[in-house]
């Protein structure tokens, strides 16, 4: 079994090395142009794993992002629905003792290393399963896409998921050996080259299958959670079938997820001020602004003007469309 396995990583390790490459947004590690979206070298092999090997339950939930596009907010939020006959109590709530990264998984990067553990541990978890991903939907594995599990997605404008982005490399850049100017930063992104990239193409494929299948995808931006989140973690939990939206209470306990998931409240939280994740992020770097608009702050004029046609003309025709204010 080791043999095999060996084998079948030299083989994989190997066709990454034909694959187009570019040095990330964050200056580091490179990506690889693997099934039309740009994977982080350190991701490859979990992706590829994740693809071969899991095997989806139709009770699983998976919460979908591009990276820097409200991740952590929306992993807290589908936490305390998924979660909310076992954790019914906010006062010594999971959330308050632990980072929502390290309650909510991805399947591409648990699955890159001991992969027979990590499938079991998988397979042993306590249903409802709840994961996240950033592979675009296209490259999701079949097991996820042909089952009744459920994919909530997030998106954000793609201004501020740019400075969102930004922000995130400066905090983590050395770590890495090659750092990008801002400008630097802002062409690739422009040309799509950022992880699990292009970013049109990542919204459109979980937008587009959304319409197709309300009852598989629910499509969320960040700007209307913001706006009215009553409303849409209400969608939330009537998407999920949560008996939270049988119960007679059922507005309070939803403003009481909502007051738990704040940015402010999970911003304060000594679990979140303080330690890495996976080595390479401080925790307290995945709480910054939480801001809708900040974006305006770092863009000259000619940028607007240059990214506001890329998004109009990639998104063209779609019906999924950002407001931008400038």
């Amino acid at each position: 079994m080791a043999l095999a396995s060996g084998k079948q990583a030299n083989e994989e390790n190997e066709l990454m090395l034909t694959l187009p490459k570019e040095i990330g947004l964050y200056g580091g590690p490179y990506l690889h142009l693997f099934q039309d979206f740009w994977c982080p070298s350190f991701y490859f092999q979990g992706v590829i794993n994740f693809q071969k090997h899991f095997l989806a339950k139709d009770n699983d939930v998976f919460v979908a992002s591009f990276p820097k596009s409200g991740t952590t907010w929306l992993k807290a939020l589908t936490f305390v629905i998924v979660n909310h006959q076992r954790f019914s109590s906010f006062e010594n709530h999971p959330l308050l003792s632990s980072n929502p990264h390290e309650l909510v998984s991805a399947p591409e990067f648990i699955l890159s290393h001991d992969l027979h553990d990590q499938l079991l541990s998988l397979s042993n978890m306590t249903e409802p399963r709840l994961f996240s991903t950033h592979i675009p939907f296209s490259s999701l594995p079949k097991t996820i896409t042909e089952s009744n599990c459920k994919i909530i997605y997030i998106c954000r404008n793609p201004f501020d998921t740019f400075v969102s982005a930004w922000e995130f490399s400066t905090k983590i850049k050395s770590v890495f050996s090659h750092a990008l100017t801002f400008e630097e930063a802002f062409e690739k992104y422009c040309n799509g080259i950022s992880g699990f990239g292009p970013w049109w193409s990542h919204m459109l494929g979980y937008w587009n299958e959304s319409i197709t299948r309300p009852d598989k995808v629910l499509f969320l931006k960040y700007e209307d959670l913001k706006e009215d989140t009553v409303f849409h973690v209400k969608r939330m939990v009537e998407f999920l079938g949560s008996s939270v939206a049988r119960e007679e209470e059922g507005t309070t306990v939803i403003e009481n997820m909502i007051n738990l998931c704040s940015f402010e409240k999970m911003k304060n939280l000594e679990v979140n001020k303080s330690g890495y994740m996976h080595n390479v992020a401080e925790k307290k770097n995945f709480f910054r602004k939480g801001k809708v608009g900040d974006w305006i702050n770092y863009f000259s004029p000619s940028m607007i003007e240059k990214f506001s046609k890329i998004i109009e003309e990639k998104l063209s025709g779609s019906g999924l469309s950002f407001k931008v204010h400038s």
